[in-house]
């Protein structure tokens, strides 16, 4: 996030004050130092609805002031600005005031009358802090608003995803990082002879599957390759149902990871075979 002499020089800036000669002072301070965006009022009843309008980069408030002080504007400032940050440095010649300033939610001060040096250095450091502050949340609203269309991209394609290989198999599953099956779409738990508890809405992990009928064998090489997180296409196996019919399969899958590389599962799809397949993985 680069920052240039000229991003600071065309800053926003608002200058309040009453007096008039203190307006001037600055208004010409500045526009000597380079600033080109640079605005004043006299009337301090007029800042919290200026600076929601415009929206300074940074605001000169004098502390001492008819109808309502540098105090109070901040007081003002505070309920109208979402960000929580106060772009303010204050004015005053009131030594024990600053203190106070600071804890209202100033950011600095500047003392009176004026040394012309210290306004040009505490303006040009105030104004850096609050540009890469800014900066930095803009930044931040891109990348989350990147992270979200990601996401709905992804998602988009789970559908596209999971439509096609429906259309293309008899059953298509998923499994959390545990081995149980968390979607299931087609007659997927008769076929391998899965119960699902009707009080929880829980199925069986392969894992568990010793009284489905499958075959013990088969059944270890897929649990371990599953727990390798290996892809795998057109793994056979077979089991035998309760009438002692023996019924082949095939069932390819792949793990699933989330957006911080973490392993969250496996998905796949599965067919069941008229007649007996050929072992392949």
């Amino acid at each position: 996030m680069k920052l240039t002499e000229q991003d600071i020089l065309n800053a926003s800036i608002l200058i309040v004050d009453d007096q008039q000669a203190n307006v001037a002072l600055l208004e010409q301070l500045l526009s000597e130092a380079g600033y080109t965006n640079v605005s004043s009022t006299m009337n301090p009843v007029e800042v919290g609805a200026l600076h929601r309008k415009n929206y300074y980069d940074l605001i000169l408030l004098d502390l001492q002031m008819p109808e309502m002080d540098g105090f109070q504007v901040m007081e003002v400032l505070k309920t109208n600005d979402q960000e929580g940050y106060l772009p303010v440095i204050v004015l005053t010649a009131q030594p024990g005031h600053k203190l106070r300033a600071l804890q209202t939610g100033a950011k600095d001060f500047i003392s009176k009358p004026f040394d012309l040096i210290e306004v040009k250095t505490r303006i040009h450091n105030m104004l850096e802090v609050r540009l890469l502050y800014k900066k930095l949340e803009n930044y931040n609203k891109i990348l989350e608003q990147t992270v979200a269309e990601r996401t709905a991209e992804l998602r988009e394609s789970e559908a596209r995803y999971r439509s096609l290989t429906e259309l293309a198999s008899d059953w298509y599953w998923e499994q959390d990082h545990d081995g149980k099956f968390v979607k299931v779409s087609g007659p997927v738990l008769e076929m391998l002879g899965i119960q699902v508890d009707p009080l929880v809405g829980k199925t069986t992990s392969i894992a568990e599957l010793d009284n489905a009928g499958w075959n013990e064998d088969e059944r270890k090489e897929l649990q371990r390759i599953i727990e390798a997180r290996q892809p795998f296409i057109d793994f056979s196996f077979s089991r035998v149902d309760p009438k002692g019919i023996t019924h082949h399969y095939r069932v390819s899958g792949e793990p699933m990871f989330d957006l911080a590389n973490r392993f969250i599962g496996y998905r796949g799809v599965g067919i069941q075979c008229k007649e007996m397949p050929g072992v392949s993985q």
